[in-house]
C-alpha cells in the first residue's frame, strides 16, 4: 500500500477523499524543515507540498534515488519546486490549476480598490478614534470606473482580472504577455512592460513566480508609472523588487500599491509596514474554504490516479 504525505492541514472532506493508500497527516501549518524535505523523499511514496516547502536540487541531490515519484502540489504556483530537478530524478509535479482563478482574481480587486480609495487608510483613522467626521476634502483617492488597467501575465488569473476590470469598471485593459490572447472583451497587447507601465493607472502583477520572472517589476518599471498610479501583486513576492517599491513608495513616485504577497515571505519589512500607502495582505489569494477545498479535491485527484496507475490529470 502506497504510503502519502499530506504536509498541511486540510479541511476533513478532503483527507478522507482518498482511499486505497496510507495517509500521514502533519498538523504543522509551517513549511517542511530541511529534514522533513529530505525524509519526504526518502520515506513516502507521494507528497502533497505546498508554499514554502522548498524542493530544491540541493534537496533531490541529497536522496539522488528518491522513493517518492508524485509531488501533488496544493496550488497552481510551483515555483518552491525544482521541476528539472524533480523530473531528473523521476519525480513528477502536479498542481492545481483553475481552481484558484476566480478567488486570486477577487483579492486582486480588493487590493486595486482598498489602494485606490484609500480603504486601509480608512479604517485605521477610525479605529484610532481620530476620525472628526466627513467633510469634502477628506481622504480624496482615484476613481476606479473608467481608467486603464495594465495586466502583466495573461494567464487564466490575468484574463479573469482583466474581465472584471472590464465588465464590472468599465476600464480599458491593456496587458504584456509571450503571447496574444483571443479575449471576450477589447484589450491591447502592449509588448514592452515600460510603455505599458507609462500608460495605465493600475498596473497589476500575474505572472507565475520563478527564475524569468523574478524583479521583473524594478526601479526602471517603477520608475515608468504615473504619479497617481497604483501596483498590484497577487503573484508571488520576488516578481516584484521589493526594496526598489519601498523606495518608490517612499518618495511618492507612485500613488500606491496593494500587495497580497512578499519576496522574503513572510517576512514583511518594517519600511512597507509604516507606509500609509500601501495595502497589506497576509497572502489571502484563495483564502475561500470552497476553494480551498476544491484545491485539495484536486489534489487529490492527481494522488488517486497515482495510487490507481491512471494518467494525472494536472501534470506540469
Amino acid at each position: 500500500m502506497k504510503k502519502i504525505l499530506i504536509a498541511r492541514p486540510l479541511p476533513q472532506e478532503v483527507t478522507r477523499a482518498l482511499t486505497g493508500c496510507e495517509v500521514t497527516l502533519r498538523d504543522e501549518t509551517k513549511p517542511l524543515s530541511a529534514e522533513e524535505l529530505r525524509a519526504a523523499l526518502r520515506d513516502y511514496d507521494a507528497v502533497m507540498p505546498t508554499l514554502g516547502d522548498a524542493f530544491s536540487a540541493e534537496v533531490f541531490a541529497d536522496v539522488p534515488q528518491p522513493r517518492c515519484k508524485l509531488l501533488a502540489n496544493f496550488g497552481v504556483g510551483y515555483n518552491h519546486i525544482d521541476v528539472n530537478a524533480a523530473r531528473a530524478a523521476g519525480v513528477t509535479v502536479t498542481n492545481t490549476p483553475g481552481a484558484v482563478t476566480d478567488a486570486t482574481a477577487d483579492i486582486a480587486m480588493t487590493l486595486m480598490l482598498m489602494s485606490a480609495r484609500r480603504a486601509g487608510e480608512g479604517e485605521r483613522l477610525v479605529r484610532s478614534g481620530a476620525w472628526e467626521g466627513w467633510h469634502p476634502t477628506q481622504m480624496l483617492g482615484l476613481h476606479l470606473t473608467g481608467k486603464k488597467v495594465g495586466i502583466v501575465g495573461m494567464g487564466r488569473i490575468g484574463q479573469a482580472i482583466a474581465q472584471r476590470c472590464h465588465f464590472g469598471f468599465g476600464m480599458g485593459v491593456s496587458y504584456f504577455n509571450r503571447s496574444a490572447k483571443t479575449l471576450a472583451f477589447p484589450a491591447e497587447r502592449v509588448d514592452d512592460l515600460v510603455e505599458l507601465a507609462a500608460k495605465v493607472d493600475v498596473l497589476v502583477v500575474a505572472v507565475p513566480g520563478g527564475g524569468e520572472t523574478r524583479h521583473l517589476i524594478g526601479e526602471e518599471v517603477l520608475g515608468a508609472m504615473q504619479p497617481h498610479a497604483r501596483l498590484i501583486n497577487i503573484a508571488r513576492g520576488d516578481v516584484v523588487d521589493e526594496a526598489a517599491l519601498i523606495a518608490a513608495l517612499r518618495a511618492g513616485q507612485i500613488g500606491g500599491a496593494g500587495l497580497d504577497v512578499y519576496e522574503f515571505e513572510p517576512h514583511v519589512p518594517q519600511a512597507l509596514r509604516d507606509l500609509e500607502n500601501v495595502v497589506l495582505l497576509p497572502h489571502l489569494g484563495t483564502s475561500a474554504r470552497e476553494v480551498r477545498v476544491d484545491m485539495g479535491l484536486m489534489v487529490v485527484d492527481n494522488l488517486q490516479a497515482f495510487i490507481d496507475g491512471k494518467p494525472l490529470p494536472n501534470k506540469v
